[in-house]
């Protein structure tokens, strides 16, 4: 195994358990990858044939794969214990349940076990054991300390996204050939795993309810992800008449081409403790409608870096998608530079690896 940069002052593991790269996988990569990139000694352990682990590979990230099979594999506790000794890092970093439950480090370690949290998730059981929390949202951490651990080891850092991709003209038509698109229309996107909760149903119904052109501009949905739930999306478009003006994209890895064609992102969620997709929409200076979630609520400021509905209101999306499209193109962008700047603000590369790097030094 390739070991990196083991001079490091502050080396750190990082464990991620899922199979799947969604928001939390992939923010993994990101801040793994940037710490390896700045000469901080990291290792990176995941499960095998999880979609993390060629990001990883090809960014030169040392790795190691455990089973993390379920929340009672003794098996992978004894080799994430193995490892701790072997390399003795200042931090184990966890991201998400299975990980954190099956982190259990000796009480006579001088690692600090760090559970980091995207979402409101189950407590006791995973999370209580670790030595400190982070939470990527206000909300999130207020959560922590109503779960009734101690607030003086709960800390807020957000996420941040990699710089946006700079694709040319002719690239970006070649993406529209590609999906079918006409070079002159309008274009709405959204991604996410097809789940219930992200409320793509409710998407596919507000756009039942567009006009087919907004200012002799052809309207179209451009939807990317996979989940349990694509099939029946797809049979909804069709049920609703929009399937010739829908495209589907499936997986994008990465999304930023998506970005690269959208005049806009809807982020329809029907619960979101942060909202990634709409960081990286903002990295694109694209104008943001999204549903008045957790996270969204606390990224936008409705009317000046995005635009707020409320949840599982087909019609209220509708209006707000229309409105936003049918303003002058100049204030259309304006909303999208205002989350721009608030990216740049709050949610840089440098400003949260740096914030995860003083809270190594704090805890060791």
């Amino acid at each position: 195994m390739k070991t990196g940069k083991l001079s490091s002052s502050l080396p750190s593991i990082h464990i991620l358990g899922s199979r799947q790269l969604g928001g939390a996988d992939r923010f993994y990569v990101r801040l793994v990858e940037a710490l390896h990139q700045g000469d901080h000694w990291v290792l990176a352990v995941n499960r095998p044939a999880s979609p993390v682990s060629p990001l990883l590979e090809r960014a030169g990230v040392p790795q190691v794969q455990v089973p993390l099979a379920n929340q009672w594999d003794l098996w992978s506790v004894l080799q994430i214990r193995r490892l701790v000794r072997q390399w003795q890092p200042a931090v184990v970093q966890t991201y998400m349940g299975r990980a954190t439950r099956l982190t259990r480090l000796p009480k006579n370690s001088s690692t600090i076990h760090i559970a980091r949290l995207g979402g409101y998730y189950k407590i006791d059981g995973y999370y209580r054991h670790a030595h400190a929390w982070v939470g990527n949202t206000q909300g999130i951490c207020d959560y922590l300390v109503r779960s009734g651990l101690p607030a003086s080891r709960i800390f807020k850092i957000g996420n941040f996204v990699p710089p946006p991709m700079a694709y040319s003209p002719h690239q970006i038509s070649e993406f529209k050939a590609h999906w079918g698109i006409p070079e002159e229309a309008l274009v709405i996107a959204a991604l996410g795993r097809m789940y219930p909760v992200k409320g793509f149903e409710d998407l596919l119904q507000a756009f039942a309810r567009l006009p087919g052109e907004i200012h002799h501009r052809p309207l179209r949905l451009v939807i990317a992800g996979d989940g349990p739930q694509f099939g029946n999306l797809r049979q909804l478009g069709r049920d609703l008449g929009i399937a010739s003006r829908t495209t589907w994209t499936g997986q994008l890895n990465p999304p930023d081409p998506l970005y690269a064609v959208a005049d806009m992102l809807v982020c329809p969620s029907r619960h979101e403790p942060l909202g990634n997709v709409i960081l990286e929409a903002w990295n694109y200076r694209l104008p943001v409608v999204a549903t008045s979630t957790f996270g969204a609520t606390e990224l936008i400021e409705p009317d000046f870096n995005g635009i707020l509905v409320e949840i599982r209101q087909p019609q209220s999306l509708a209006s707000a998608i229309r409105n936003l499209l049918v303003m002058p193109e100049h204030d259309r962008r304006k909303i999208g530079e205002a989350g721009w700047q608030t990216l740049k603000r709050h949610h840089s590369q440098q400003a949260v690896v740096q914030a995860y790097l003083e809270l190594y030094r704090l805890l060791t």
